[in-house]
């Protein structure tokens, strides 16, 4: 790890119109930005990171100094900022003020209230179509999104199985999260057989392929066993299935559902006001310690949304 220091002015230069300098207090983990750390990331809807610049990524932040209309000193904000102390935000469309932040602690912005929870949210209630009484399915299920799919079905009313990588997150999906059941995915030697024998109808898309009922909904937001591999994407045996069991696979990239944004927040914070969903957060403590915090997403070390805690408020 490569650590650089450098001093910053906290007051917005002279001349720079419509911008924000906030101090960061929360950033999140998130699969997606090992991508933007490779150089071709042809038919992606981002860029790489450019070299010998902090890393680009979702936070929480109070704002210390604005010239922007929107914002003003003080103001809590969520949405894009960088990996450093400071930040000046030279462009902050993709900035929102937080408004309710004394019943939930801020960090929930980085995760159930931020991208994560709307991730699970909408590509729950909106790409899935989901009707009470079904069988639900979630991979990653104790990963930051997976653990909110898995509550919203419950909610309305779903049977719902999760996978996990541990007999740790497999307690925590069964015993805590309401999971109707779960398993470590790291011990079963035939997935397709596992997910039948949960009632089920990369590996575990051609297994649930050969699982699936008729007219069935797979949502997919991310593929995070794809992100780290040298060999290429993995290729696929039983496509044919969605032919002839008339499945619908949807992708989708939250950011097409933002103009939704503050009701899934009013939805969201109501749910958790009421104790109808828990949240589980692992928070590393230090700027210097998210390195090792990004890189244990992919062996599967947090447990709940990975959160780094730069200065807590």
């Amino acid at each position: 790890m490569l650590l650089i220091t450098s001093s910053i002015n906290l007051k917005i230069p002279q001349g720079c119109s419509d911008a924000v300098l906030v101090k960061n207090l929360y950033l999140s983990c998130d699969p997606y930005m090992r991508l933007r750390m490779s150089f071709n990331v042809d038919g992606y809807n981002f860029t790489s990171f450019p070299l010998d610049s902090p890393i680009e990524g979702l936070g929480v932040a109070r704002v210390v100094d604005s010239s922007h209309p929107d914002f003003k000193e003080g103001d809590l904000v969520s949405g894009q900022t960088f990996w450093e102390d400071y930040s000046l935000l030279k462009s902050p469309k993709g900035l929102f003020k937080i408004q309710q932040h004394n019943d939930v602690p801020l960090s929930y912005y980085t995760g159930i209230l931020g991208t994560p929870g709307a991730t699970a949210y909408f590509g729950f209630h909106e790409a899935c179509s989901p009707k009470p009484g079904e069988t639900i399915f979630v991979s990653a299920a104790s990963g930051a999104v997976g653990l909110l799919v898995g509550q919203f079905a419950k909610l309305m009313g779903c049977y719902v199985v999760g996978s996990a990588g541990s007999k740790d997150m497999v307690d925590l999906l069964k015993n805590k999260l309401g999971f109707d059941d779960a398993f470590n995915y790291k011990e079963e030697a035939d997935l397709a057989a596992t997910l039948k024998r949960y009632g089920q109808t990369c590996k575990f898309l051609d297994a649930v392929l050969i699982n699936m009922r008729l007219h069935g909904r797979i949502a997919a937001c991310g593929m995070i066993s794809q992100y780290n591999s040298t060999e290429g994407p993995e290729s696929l045996k039983n496509l044919f299935l969605i032919v002839t069991k008339k499945v619908r696979i949807q992708g989708f990239s939250v950011y097409s559902y933002y103009g939704m944004y503050e009701k899934f927040v009013e939805t969201t914070l109501a749910l958790l006001k009421q104790a109808k969903i828990t949240y589980v957060e692992d928070i590393a403590d230090g700027l210097e310690s998210a390195p090792a915090a990004m890189i244990g997403l992919f062996s599967g070390r947090n447990v709940g949304k990975q959160v780094v805690a730069v200065a807590r408020e």
